[in-house]
């Protein structure tokens, strides 16, 4: 008997078994225990030291403060009794919490509710559970759909009306893998128009992290990498938004131009071989995923503004009012409060209160695999001496060494070469919180030691980190997007190098044009 494919969308993203002998890519948690391990190790091998701090005077909106910082010429080894530099290597296992075992739950537990980790992870929690309640809601899948409607006919805003919804997603609240699902529906949709299923990943997953790495307030990166590094969360909005505005629309220019080429010449496409599958088709006229089928009514819109109205309210409380981690989520909390009640009332997507409760609790538990990762990265950096600069450590010895090479670099090349290395390392760590956890502890005091702003190392990293998310094969979300959509990995790669080669000369711009503009 011959069975039927799966056509379900999990179905469609399912990842085959590797073959045996197939080299796999570490889990995150894989790596980060392995960085632990490496640190561990540092410690029987590096002496330790430590660092003075000063005080500096700034003005920020008018006011004068201060703020203690690394003196970088006041780097000590601690010396033993016979006056060499002193080891201090980690046990196996510490009753205390210092031993190489101890470090998963004592990251876990280190901070407090105002920063890394405790404070941290359960933003997080919070941030993904109040989006599980919008999700649950239905409204933004439809509101999609709906788009996608509206515009079929009119290809001159098909493409940048979905790059800038998508890219906003990202931006707002770290669409990623949603992204798949939409793909599944748009893609038939793009061919149909006479483009081809890279111009659709690119509109759906690239878009979203194109807004990822460009965001002013994305809760799981800029807002975690600036909680660690010690500056108000969600600072520098007005910077950061011409921003994102500004590489929005070079991705939509980049999208456009390419579309057009293909409409006109659908053989020049990459991806025009694997396209037949949609070109075969069959697309009934009464295809329940049909766009012009989606609900849209006044629950939808109403829960629309709680969440425009969420955004716009937060900016105003971390500008006006300074709020930091605990007042963000209470915030975030309400808007999911807000619209799962909205749902319930006018019976969006059948929505209950046992809904409601059961998406809260699905959308914190997407986020179980990021607070990890903060709590294990918090580890490690108390394995390498999280006791602060004027305490004696592996990782002020570290920061020395590193600031010794860089700081002989020009401050501004300086800057650059944090971007590189963001982008370099999220081949191995491509979860945004993870990788903020990793590196900003490091990056945070090396920016003090060079001369360059803590503002400006948390764009390094957040550009560096977002945008290679769109080439790296390590990351799921787009080997999944690239599968839905049928397009060969390789085939992906001869198209999208020269759109990741101009991301990473406009964020190489950005950042330096950050730095000599003094962006703090």
């Amino acid at each position: 008997m011959t069975t039927k494919p799966d056509p379900s969308p999990s179905a469609a993203t399912a990842t085959p078994a590797p073959r045996p002998g197939t080299w796999v890519m570490p889990d995150t948690l894989v790596i980060i225990f392995f960085v632990a391990l490496l640190a561990a190790l540092m410690t029987y091998l590096l002496p330790v030291g430590s660092f003075d701090t000063q005080t500096v005077t700034f003005v920020q909106d008018g006011v004068e403060k201060t703020r203690q910082v690394v003196d970088p010429d006041s780097f000590r080894y601690d010396l033993d009794e016979q006056g060499e530099p002193r080891l201090a290597p980690v046990p196996v296992f510490d009753p205390q919490g210092k031993g190489f075992f101890n470090y998963m739950f004592e990251g876990l537990v280190s901070g407090d509710k105002w920063g890394s980790a405790v404070g941290v992870i359960m933003f997080m929690l919070v941030i993904g559970g109040s989006f599980g309640v919008v999700m649950a809601t239905g409204t933004i899948d439809n509101g999609i759909l709906r788009l996608i409607h509206h515009t079929q006919g009119r290809e001159f805003l098909f493409i940048p009306v979905l790059f800038s919804l998508f890219s906003l997603g990202g931006a707002v609240f770290g669409m990623g893998e949603e992204a798949i699902a939409f793909a599944i529906i748009i893609c038939p949709l793009m061919i149909r128009l006479g483009y081809d299923g890279i111009t659709t990943v690119m509109v759906t997953y690239v878009a979203t992290q194109v807004g990822f790495g460009a965001s002013w307030m994305n809760p799981f990166s800029v807002a975690i990498a600036q909680g660690i590094a010690g500056i108000p969360v969600l600072s520098g909005a007005a910077v950061r938004i011409p921003m994102w505005i500004g590489f929005t629309l070079l991705g939509i220019a980049f999208t456009m131009l390419y579309a057009r080429k293909i409409k006109a010449a659908p053989a020049l496409s990459y991806s025009y071989a694997t396209d037949a599958h949609f070109r075969s088709a069959q697309q009934g006229s009464d295809d329940q995923s049909h766009p012009g089928n989606s609900r849209f009514n006044l629950g939808d819109y109403l829960v629309l503004a709680t969440i425009v109205a969420t955004m716009v309210w937060v900016i105003w409380g971390v500008v006006a009012k300074h709020w930091f981690i605990p007042e963000i989520a209470s915030q975030f909390f309400t808007m999911g409060l807000v619209a799962g009640l909205i749902a319930v009332v006018f019976n969006l997507n059948g929505l209950t209160l046992n809904g409601m409760a059961k998406a809260f609790k699905d959308g914190a538990a997407t986020m179980l695999e990021p607070c990890l990762l903060v709590g294990s990265a918090a580890g490690i950096l108390i394995l390498l001496g999280k006791g602060g600069p004027t305490e004696p450590s592996v990782l002020n010895s570290i920061l020395s060494a590193a600031g010794g090479f860089i700081g002989h670099l020009p401050d501004a090349l300086s800057a650059w070469f944090m971007l590189l290395f963001q982008a370099v390392f999220n081949f191995f760590v491509t979860s945004g919180s993870g990788q903020a956890a990793l590196t900003m502890p490091l990056m945070a005091p090396l920016a003090d030691i060079v001369g360059v702003s803590r503002q400006v190392a948390v764009l390094a990293f957040q550009l560096g980190d977002g945008f290679t998310n769109v080439l790296v094969p390590t990351s799921a979300s787009l080997m999944a997007t690239l599968g839905v959509c049928r397009v060969e990995f390789s085939a992906w790669v001869k198209f999208i190098w020269r759109f990741m080669l101009l991301l990473l000369i406009a964020a190489s711009l950005m950042v330096i044009g950050a730095h000599y503009l003094g962006f703090s």
